[in-house]
């Protein structure tokens, strides 16, 4: 099975294991996983820095190949929230709830391109330990770390390091 998803990674948190997961289960043995990772541009959109393309591309690599997934995979750039999940021929999407909404509109898209559509698997949302949405956003305003526990990453507050740009 084909598998696609999506995100801008920054910083790869517990709630993005938990997609990426989801994904690499979904394709299972010989299946393949593309993702999409927004690129410097198109993460600029985010309220909060962005670590650049370069940095997070090497930690999703990193920490992808540290599973024993089945699937095989690619990373390809994100430019926009489509990327070639219009395109490509795949047969599921992952997706968080705040995701979902892109994924209908991707079958739409592909719906009237006479293409065929794709199924949607929706994750729940990981909470943290103060029972909020564990999301980068927090983890960035130091209110919780990667793992959703209520202790700031000195890393990922206040402003990007010039290295990372």
């Amino acid at each position: 099975m084909r598998v696609m998803v999506g995100g801008t990674f920054d910083p790869l948190h517990i709630g993005h294991q938990h997609l990426l997961t989801r994904a690499f289960m979904t394709a299972g043995l010989g299946g393949h996983v593309v993702i999409g990772l927004s690129s410097d541009e198109f993460a600029a959109r985010k309220q909060h820095p962005v670590r650049s393309y370069k940095v997070r591309l090497a930690e999703l690599t990193n920490w992808i190949n540290t599973k024993k997934f089945d699937a095989t995979y690619e990373i390809e750039p994100l430019f926009d929230q489509f990327g070639s999940a219009l395109t490509q021929d795949f047969d599921a999407l992952v997706v968080s709830i705040e995701t979902f909404p892109v994924g209908n509109l991707i079958n739409e898209k592909r719906k009237a391109m006479k293409k065929k559509m794709v199924d949607l698997y929706q994750i729940q949302c990981v909470m943290a330990k103060d029972g909020k949405v564990v999301s980068s956003t927090r983890i960035y305003k130091g209110e919780i770390n990667r793992y959703g526990e209520p202790v700031a990453e000195d890393e990922f507050t206040g402003t990007c390091r010039s290295e990372d740009k």
